[in-house]
């Protein structure tokens, strides 16, 4: 049962509901005050309900000094990225090193190309996805003296000046549940981030899951534990136990220990637009996992 030994971090995944635009903006602050470690914002352009994730995200960076910020997925399809590494540099530089990239290959193929993106089919989302990593890299590669010469399926980078060089080394998650995804997860990605709700066997999943991105990390020459495994969960504090992430704070803290200590979940994003659950993950379930992980290692 993988433990890949890294500290828990915990973080909120809020709604950028246009109906209140300034709620997910004051939920960042809230979360940030509660001593959480992360706010993700989902990104659906094609949802006119919903507010631009990246517009968002830069508003939430103005607002906030120390937690760290990330889409929840980006939507690759929408966003060419080498347009992307740039403005992810930029706001990791404006946010004084705060930027993560969790990115999408785009799960509504509908909806994208009604927004004037490609209609991919999966092999070829994940193949354009795995290509836009190495753009990502390649600009913001600065030590390399040459353009940027990426010639990709999808793709094609040709001469591009690179940079800006972020403020710090942005990381790369990754959205999937596939086979093949999660092989390519383990060559290329620096993260996992699968949504607790998507699995069809709930925790179980992640045992195989986990396997599969281990062993395509080593085949690529890579330590598995360099990839950090964080996943979207829900809950509820309740009176009565009733199965995972219900009941107390110590119920949670519980369930989140054995996710760390068994299944190797290093990152918990909690998927809440309510400010006091929020303040209560951070001030009585943040601490006691931290506690009984370390407990448990030892």
């Amino acid at each position: 049962m993988p433990d890949y030994g890294h500290d828990p971090r915990f973080g909120v995944f809020v709604t950028p509901t246009s109906a209140s635009p300034l709620r997910p903006v004051q939920l960042a602050v809230v979360a940030e005050q509660a001593g959480l470690d992360l706010v993700s914002i989902q990104d659906h352009p094609y949802q006119s309900k919903l507010l631009d994730a990246w517009t968002l995200l830069s508003f939430i960076a103005a607002r906030t000094e120390r937690i760290s910020l990330s889409g929840n997925v980006i939507n690759l399809p929408l966003r060419p990225p080498a347009v992307l590494a740039r403005a992810a540099a930029s706001l990791d530089l404006l946010s004084e090193g705060r930027l993560e990239m969790a990115i999408g290959a785009g799960g509504f193929a509908d909806a994208i190309e009604a927004m004037g993106g490609p209609r991919r089919s999966r092999g070829e989302a994940r193949r354009a996805l795995a290509e836009a990593i190495d753009v990502m890299r390649e600009l913001w590669d600065t030590s390399t003296r040459t353009g940027v010469h990426f010639l990709g399926s999808h793709y094609t980078v040709d001469g591009a000046k690179r940079g800006p060089q972020p403020a710090h080394p942005i990381s790369i998650w990754v959205g999937g549940y596939g086979p093949r995804m999660l092989e390519m997860i383990g060559r290329k990605a620096d993260g996992w981030l699968p949504s607790l709700s998507f699995l069809p066997n709930g925790v179980d999943d992640l045992i195989a899951m986990n396997a599969r991105i281990d062993a395509s990390a080593e085949r690529a020459g890579r330590n598995p534990g360099d990839i950090r495994r964080i996943l979207n969960v829900g809950g509820a504090f309740d009176d009565t136990r009733d199965g995972l992430l219900s009941g107390g704070p110590e119920s949670w803290a519980a369930d989140l220990t054995t996710l760390a200590t068994d299944h190797g979940v290093s990152d918990f994003v909690f998927a809440t637009d309510d400010a006091d659950t929020i303040r209560r993950i951070g001030a009585e379930v943040a601490p006691t996992t931290r506690e009984s992980v370390h407990a448990a290692r030892g």
